[in-house]
């Protein structure tokens, strides 16, 4: 996980009136903001049932989708929400761009300016990229966090809250438990800091000792190695991907050994509570974090995740450009 200096507070997200400029992390924003991101998502959940599904919010914006890192589900939520808010949107192919020949990520966000992008959402591999974009991007232009290296992806976190509280209502009776790999998970940092955040009662992380991250005691979570203890009586459920990549050296044992203390099954969830949710924010790896019959099973909201992915991003980019909410249709 990313270290604390890299957060970048209230000053840059927000601007001099308190709204959302940029949204780069969790870390920073108020729990009204968070309230607010949730709310605006709520009056965009129908937009896909009406027969025409676009606002014009966002009409003759340009959105700029900057993944330096490979992405299905959330380039592709982004694309549809952005175009839903009718704005026009560019994906950069990274991989065939001008970077891959050596020009600078300075000079790349130059160059897409002087094209009049009005939004970049960015997706990198090191941590802090977005912030460093958003610091030398035009008084304009907003910038929104798609994932960078093990730090932040608040709008995936901000999409995990959406849907618990379709769920549950209320956070401050809940019992939260994430599971798997803390140590490399972006989306578990984000999670934490939402959840804490919305006054979320009860925050475990269940993990191997090799995948706990350092600062584990400073983020107000109960941190579990076993998963019986992790999931007993827990009200929503978050399995989390193993990230080989991110990972150096052996701080496994084998897939087989891993699912066997680790991976979520039926036998296993008994100890949650009977109305309890599972969630994932993907891709899932099936047999290793979690059997199949749980993962397709009716406590799992999965795909639900998918679907709010859309209203969520599509309530940041809103805000973040500072347009007036109102009611879809």
């Amino acid at each position: 996980m990313a270290a604390k200096s890299l957060e970048p507070g209230m000053s840059l997200q927000l601007d001099a009136n308190g709204k959302l400029r940029h949204f780069l992390s969790i870390d920073g924003l108020s729990r009204d903001l968070l309230t607010d991101i949730l709310d605006t998502a709520e009056s965009f959940a129908a937009v896909p049932e009406q027969s025409v599904k676009k606002v014009p919010l966002l009409r003759g914006k340009t959105i700029v989708n900057l993944f330096f890192e490979a992405s299905t589900r959330t380039r592709t939520t982004f694309e549809l929400a952005a175009k839903r808010l009718s704005a026009d949107v560019l994906n950069i192919n990274v991989n065939v761009s001008a970077t891959v020949k050596g020009e600078t990520l300075l000079d790349t966000l130059r160059n897409l300016q002087a094209m009049h992008a009005d939004m970049f959402i960015v997706r990198h591999a090191q941590s802090g990229a977005a912030h460093f974009i958003a610091e030398h991007v035009q008084p304009h232009v907003s910038v929104i966090n798609a994932g960078d290296g093990c730090h932040a992806h608040p709008t995936q976190a901000m999409l995990d809250m959406f849907t618990i509280r379709r769920h549950k209502q209320q956070f401050e009776k809940l019992t939260v438990t994430i599971i798997g790999d803390i140590l490399h998970s972006r989306v578990a940092r984000s999670q934490i800091d939402a959840l804490n955040m919305l006054g979320t009662g009860e925050i475990r992380i269940v993990t191997p000792k090799t995948l706990l991250p350092a600062e584990a005691g400073t983020l107000g979570v109960q941190v579990h190695h076993e998963l019986e203890s992790g999931l007993r009586n827990a009200d929503v459920v978050i399995m989390l991907r193993l990230q080989r990549e991110r990972m150096a050296g052996a701080l496994l044992p084998s897939a087989g050994e891993y699912f066997r203390l680790y991976g979520l099954t039926e036998e296993k969830l008994a100890a949650a509570r009977d109305d309890v949710i599972i969630m994932h924010p993907g891709p899932i790896n099936r047999g290793i974090e979690v059997d199949s019959q749980v993962a397709d099973g009716p406590r799992s909201v999965i795909l639900q995740q998918v679907s709010h992915g859309i209203a969520v991003r599509m309530a940041v980019m809103s805000m973040a450009m500072q347009q007036t909410i109102k009611e879809p249709g």
